[in-house]
């Protein structure tokens, strides 16, 4: 039996200061968070995820927004950019083709290989144009050069046939 008694006082003694425990951490915590009343997860949902503009398109009313920010925030009218001056083959080709046509990666013709080239350069250069800015077989279309023209393209090209006759 004494054993039993010896259980008991234990275990309640250990439960006791369980929930002794407990009330003292939600004492705590509610001394805590006491000043995040005002704390409103949504509106800081809100905040983080707004958009950071608008879009705004010709003959269209703009977003009311957008009106605010133009008319809090006046600016000068600026004069257009003046277009870039076109690339040189060799600019192009150090900027984008180098990295398949310089190690002959996926195919491509390497510079400077003379076998390698003169097929393509048997098509012509009208073929080897509408393949580089049209795209063939693994080649994407203006071998990534989105913002090449066309005459810098075919600058590119003169220069890599010029250099892998």
């Amino acid at each position: 039996m004494s054993q039993d008694k010896q259980f008991y006082t234990t275990f309640f003694t250990i439960m006791g200061g369980l929930a002794v425990l407990a009330i003292i951490l939600i004492i705590l915590a509610g001394n805590l968070t006491s000043d995040l009343s005002d704390y409103k997860p949504k509106d800081v949902v809100l905040e983080n995820i707004k958009p950071v503009g608008q879009v705004s398109i010709a003959g269209q009313a703009a977003p009311a927004a957008a009106t605010q920010q133009a008319a809090a925030a006046p600016t000068a009218p600026t004069a257009p950019a003046a277009p870039a001056a076109p690339r040189t083959g060799e600019q192009v080709y150090q900027s984008t083709c180098v990295g398949c046509h310089g190690t002959g990666a996926a195919g491509a013709p390497k510079f400077g290989d003379a076998a390698a080239w003169a097929p393509r350069i048997a098509q012509g250069m009208d073929t080897l144009l509408a393949h580089a800015t049209n795209g063939f077989k693994v080649m994407p279309p203006k071998g990534t050069c989105m913002n090449c023209t066309e005459a810098e393209l075919k600058a590119a090209i003169e220069y890599m046939v010029s250099h892998s006759k």
